[in-house]
């Protein structure tokens, strides 16, 4: 236990977050004051930072993007808390803002205070309840089709949020877009470049088989089972988590996205989703896809394009980090394992493509 004034623990860089600041600007806030108390860093899927602790008998989690900030860093954190704020209310399982700091010069960077989750996250932990009951886990996976069909039949411009994505044209500027993310990464000293086998055939593939038609709305962007937070008393999600791939787009290649990443066991890409990616047991793509149907009046006749898109988009977002493993700005394990599973999501783009 220690107040503002005090030193703070070893665990938490002051750099990172200095408490006598988020202090005072929560007292502005008119959230309950006192000591900080049981303060302690939570892991996630991404870099961005998140910090849990207790003030005035209430529980927080805050939120801020890396040490180190990207370009987009704090435009990141910015959006995140607009659209969880948005989507308070709605029935959408998600985190619920409290409050949100926008000016980034109060601790460096801009960030929010959200409620914590109860619930685990499967890539770190699986309760007995659900790694001793397949039917458990298939469950999980229907639970996890059903949050981001829920979220993709939301109107977006209703809650506000017309302005958060540009869906015209989304289908059209994804392989261009893609395609030159990948070229971008040749900067990378030391990166033999994109040794992935049909980047070409795929692109071309998605361009020639677009669908003509589809419905503009909320994505989530990377709703993989490591980005989703389950009840620990049964198959149900808590809380879709890691926002910062949102946009207004085609909510249909989350779909595709849950699909591509579907855990398989044996496959580089389950060790991803830890022991729920080792023992199984989730629901087919066949019954993935029906389940959504029951949420969604979306047409579902083109779900391959879409998984096929994820496969080629998530790729090449994984060679990214391939590409600065082999200029020494991240660890080589990582980025090898990275790009293994690139290999195993473009493989089977070409399976679903034949």
């Amino acid at each position: 236990m220690w107040g503002m004034s005090e030193v703070q623990p070893v665990d938490v860089d002051r750099d990172l977050v200095d408490f006598a600041v988020v202090g005072k600007w929560m007292d502005e806030q008119g959230l309950p004051s006192g000591e900080f108390e049981e303060v302690k860093p939570l892991g996630g899927g991404t870099q961005n930072i998140m910090l849990r602790f207790r003030r005035g008998g209430q529980d927080y989690v805050l939120r801020r993007g890396p040490k180190h900030l990207r370009a987009a860093s704090n435009t990141v954190i910015r959006r995140e808390s607009r659209i969880l704020g948005a989507l308070d209310g709605t029935g959408v399982r998600a985190p619920k803002v409290i409050a949100a700091a926008e000016d980034e010069s109060l601790i460096g960077a801009s960030f929010y205070l959200m409620e914590p989750i109860i619930g685990f996250n499967p890539q770190t932990e699986l309760p007995d309840l659900h790694a001793g009951d397949p039917e458990i886990r298939r469950q999980m996976g229907l639970s996890a089709v059903e949050a981001i069909a829920r979220l993709g039949s939301l109107d977006h411009e209703a809650l506000g949020l017309a302005d958060y994505g540009k869906p015209e044209g989304f289908l059209e500027r994804q392989v261009p877009r893609w395609t030159k993310e990948l070229e971008s990464y040749s900067v990378n000293e030391g990166y033999p470049g994109p040794e992935i086998p049909g980047v070409d055939r795929v692109g071309a593939w998605l361009d020639r088989n677009r669908p003509a038609e589809w419905k503009a709305g909320i994505l989530h962007g990377d709703c993989h089972l490591a980005n989703i937070m389950f009840s620990y008393d049964g198959p149900q999600v808590a809380a879709l988590v890691d926002w910062e791939m949102s946009t207004i787009g085609d909510p249909l290649l989350d779909l595709g996205w849950q699909i591509a990443t579907r855990p398989r066991p044996g496959t580089t890409g389950s060790a991803l989703i830890g022991t729920l990616g080792a023992v199984g047991g989730l629901p087919t793509p066949a019954e993935m896809i029906a389940h959504y149907g029951k949420f969604s009046d979306r047409d579902l006749s083109n779900v391959t394009w879409y998984t096929v898109l994820a496969c080629f988009k998530l790729g090449i977002v994984l060679e990214g980090t391939h590409a600065r493993a082999c200029a020494g700005k991240a660890p080589k394990q990582v980025g090898d394992f990275l790009h293994a599973i690139t290999l195993e999501l473009f493989d089977l783009a070409h399976q679903l493509m034949e």
